[in-house]
């Protein structure tokens, strides 16, 4: 049951083809406990992530810490990261220089008997670039301590050799630290609105999926989920509307295969119907359809060399709140977001690792309704292992947002270079 926790999905690959601060490459270890760090310099030509560039150098200092105990039955582990980013340009600017980083992610497999299992995760991130609060929402650096918890329960049943079930329960809370006084002041409340008053709100989703197995390679699935997002900001976000006016309900229905093609190729599809219930919306309760999807697939082409990508099809929160004339609020995006990664592993020494990412982000009503941004993603690293616990990395990232609303659009470009080591 040992296995290396790897927080993944498609917010994850999001903010990792945009962080020009991942972490190294980790060599596995047999042992309980692992300490790892990197110390990285980079130059960051946005890191405000707006259409007013500011740039700077800086370096990176992120140790980590881990545990994993593998028993009979139970396997149970630990990380925490922390991470240091120091900008000399705001330090030169009397601005405060440093950013800090905390993730904390803990895991749980527990097998009752061969046929009653759980699964238990939490990841605890706490940040101010968006591209590492996967799931914020927010689209410009937000100061402050920024805080995303998002916690996931599987109870997987198996009642015949090809018959079992699974039940889930997930919980997101999303946590923005800077409230505009007044949200916008006494003369114009709502006006100016904060990323905490938008944004902050409780994400919670329950489902349950029947799976066939037909054979050993291939499980036929189908299932239902329900998702409830209740917006906790408290605060006016328009003149005349508060927080929870984007209060919805989701009901999810999918069918959905997975299936092994050979020991090197698998791949997985889902795809179904989501159905919203606007319950909130000031301007009259409403109610919409939108198409959902995950599809992914895996190559493995040799040992430590692998090409893995996918397409989500989902709706999201969104920064953008602006009605339209007749005062309906901006509610949620409809994203379409395709990915790709290759890394391949050129000798015992290097590895390299090419990621890309195109999102199509649509508006559903308000001001810019049917409008969209649209995000490209890219990045190329390398990472050359000295020894057994030292490692050296370089990498670049280029992200670029183009937005059907005024004054949203930004590019970003990082370089980095650095050592790490692996204990």
């Amino acid at each position: 049951m040992k296995k290396i926790f790897v927080s993944i999905g498609l917010a994850a690959s999001a903010a990792g083809l945009s962080s020009a601060f991942a972490q190294g490459m980790e060599a596995a270890s047999p042992k309980i406990w692992n300490v790892s760090g990197t110390l990285r310099g980079f130059y960051d030509d946005n890191y405000n992530q707006s259409n007013t560039k500011q740039g700077s150098w800086g370096f990176q200092v992120s140790p980590s810490v881990s545990a994993n105990l593998d028993l009979q039955q139970t396997d149970i582990g630990i990380r925490y990261t922390f991470g240091m980013y120091y900008y000399f340009d705001r330090a030169n600017n009397d601005q405060k220089p440093i950013d800090y980083t905390h993730q904390a992610d803990v895991w749980l497999d527990h097998a009752f008997s061969e046929t009653l299992k759980l699964n238990v995760t939490d990841s605890f991130i706490v940040a101010q670039d968006p591209t590492l609060l996967k799931g914020g929402g927010a689209v410009t650096r937000v100061g402050g301590n920024d805080m995303v918890n998002s916690g996931e329960i599987t109870l997987t049943k198996d009642w015949t050799r090809q018959f079992s079930t699974a039940g889930f329960y997930g919980n997101n809370y999303i946590l923005y630290s800077g409230k505009t006084i007044s949200s916008g002041g006494p003369s114009t409340p709502g006006s100016n609105p904060s990323q905490a008053d938008i944004l902050n709100r409780i994400e919670q989703n329950a489902g349950f999926d029947l799976q066939w197995q037909f054979d050993e390679e291939t499980m036929g699935f189908v299932g239902y989920k329900f998702a409830w997002t209740q917006y906790t900001g408290d605060a006016l976000i328009t003149p005349t509307y508060y927080s929870d006016a984007r209060n919805n309900n989701i009901h999810y229905g999918y069918v959905g295969v997975r299936h092994e093609f050979s020991p090197n190729l698998s791949g997985s599809a889902r795809g179904g119907v989501s159905y919203v219930d606007m319950y909130n919306d000031p301007t009259g309760a409403s109610t919409s359809t939108a198409p959902y999807a995950n599809i992914s697939a895996t190559y493995t082409f040799t040992p430590g060399s692998f090409l893995e990508g996918g397409f989500t099809q989902d709706i999201n929160a969104t920064d953008v709140v602006a009605p339209d004339a007749n005062g309906k609020l901006t509610q949620y995006q409809e994203s379409s977001i395709a990915y790709l990664n290759l890394t391949h592993k050129f000798d015992s020494k290097l590895t390299g690792s090419l990621v890309g990412q195109y999102a199509h982000q649509q508006f559903k009503d308000g001001a810019y309704g049917s409008q969209a941004d649209n995000t490209i993603g890219a990045g190329v690293s390398l990472n050359y292992q000295i020894n057994s616990h030292l490692f050296a990395d370089l990498g670049y990232n280029y992200d670029e947002l183009f937005s059907d609303v005024p004054g949203r659009n930004y590019s970003r470009n990082r370089v980095y270079i650095g050592l790490g080591a692996n204990y």
